[in-house]
């Protein structure tokens, strides 16, 4: 089994949307019984509630359902636990720098888009996922388009570790 966790800063936008696009798009490749995705948040604000009304919504509509989810903190076991550790930003990659634990661990944290960018993001210079929370409500859709490019070349890497 592959392990893929996404991390954002509450675990309420962009780590929950990157966990139901993954979700989805592994299931629709018939890959959902070989990975497994969480989401968790570096800050412990959100712990036990669901994912943002207005991700949920922006989900909503190309048919991803967070409403399952619950934000949860990361924690120093995850590294030992998944495969792929995955960043929305710098500012919260510098944090799960700062609980990686010494001695054996499966992965080191990574940034999401810059590990798994494609043509379209790079031309955008697009490294990192925006926080949506307090932006406009075109700022959800334009993560999701953003989760969802960068999902697909994930799916890609995993395949190439089957």
């Amino acid at each position: 089994m592959i392990k893929v966790l996404f991390v954002c800063l509450g675990n309420i936008c962009r780590s929950p949307t990157a966990h139901g696009v993954l979700e989805r798009k592994l299931a629709m490749a018939g890959l959902s019984d070989v990975v497994e995705v969480d989401s968790a948040g570096t800050a412990a604000w959100h712990v036990g509630k669901e994912p943002d009304l207005r991700s949920q919504q922006a989900a909503r509509k190309r048919d991803y359902d967070l409403s399952h989810f619950r934000a949860r903190q990361a924690i120093a076991d995850d590294f030992s636990e998944f495969d792929y550790v995955l960043a929305m930003d710098d500012s919260n990659l510098e944090n799960l720098k700062a609980i990686v634990p010494s001695g054996a661990i499966k992965t080191e944290p990574q940034l999401f888009l810059q590990t798994f960018s494609t043509p379209n993001l790079k031309a955008k210079g697009l490294t990192e996922v925006p926080d949506p929370y307090y932006g406009e409500k075109d700022g959800f859709e334009e993560v999701l388009d953003m989760v969802e490019e960068a999902c697909d070349q994930l799916i890609l890497d995993i395949r190439s570790k089957l």
